[in-house]
């Protein structure tokens, strides 16, 4: 098969990336992993060192660099984005909830996507929304599963406690009430990615006048169900 798109400096520079793909790799073993003369092996890879696109270990061998791992987690939020849409609209539709979609960000947790009831603004979260990652049921949810050092951090100053995060993992789900907010309450539950690492939480919100002071017990099937959809998305399109 032709691997040649026709514009000859690209197809090239993809040479260098498959060669690194197998690992490090010195300048002759660049070359005799393309096929390419020396200099333009050389030149290629020093440009794409330029763009971050590859980088150099400690013994000075090329080696895929950090661009490709930025384009990559990118790739996967938009992904996510895709995948999680109508699994939302659908969950709102039969808790008749507001859901929201949140990732971690540093010490916050941002609310991704969503999709809003047609009334009711008190318990809207809009997209783009940084919220604490010390209080809510979505909080709860990415902390839960952390390495216990980083769990630990984590518990400083939180609404919640170490024992609420074991509780969280043996059934798979969280809740609160007014922990976040007064009056409101949520359910939220893990999606994960590649290795079962938990990389978002779907939740459903709303005022405790209609989730009551059990809210897991109205929403955590659903809520549990349209997470375990959305992980299953995923994993068939990486």
């Amino acid at each position: 098969m032709d691997n040649s798109s026709g514009v000859g400096v690209l197809d090239k520079a993809v040479l260098v990336l498959n060669a690194l793909e197998a690992g490090p790799a010195s300048l002759a073993q660049l070359v005799q992993a393309t096929g390419l003369a020396r200099p333009t092996a050389h030149r290629l890879a020093v440009a794409l060192e330029h763009h971050r696109i590859v980088s150099r270990d400690t013994q000075g061998r090329f080696v895929l660099g950090p661009r490709l791992s930025e384009l990559s987690t990118a790739a996967g939020e938009d992904r996510l984005l895709a995948v999680a849409a109508p699994v939302l609209m659908q969950l709102r539709d039969l808790t008749g909830e507001s859901a929201q979609l949140y990732r971690r960000q540093g010490d916050e947790r941002v609310c991704v996507a969503a999709a809003e009831r047609a009334s009711g603004l008190r318990d809207t979260v809009p997209v783009g929304s940084a919220l604490p990652m010390t209080a809510g049921s979505a909080a709860q949810i990415l902390l839960a599963w952390e390495e216990p050092d980083r769990l630990h951090r984590g518990l400083r100053g939180a609404k919640f406690t170490a024992a609420t995060l074991a509780s969280v993992r043996r059934r798979g789900w969280a809740h609160s009430v007014g922990e976040r907010e007064q009056g409101v309450a949520s359910v939220s539950a893990p999606i994960r990615g590649s290795g079962g690492k938990v990389i978002a939480a779907v939740s459903v919100s709303g005022p405790i006048e209609r989730l009551t002071r059990a809210p897991g017990r109205l929403h955590a099937v659903p809520v549990m169900a349209a997470a375990e959809r959305i992980t299953e998305a995923m994993r068939r399109t990486s």
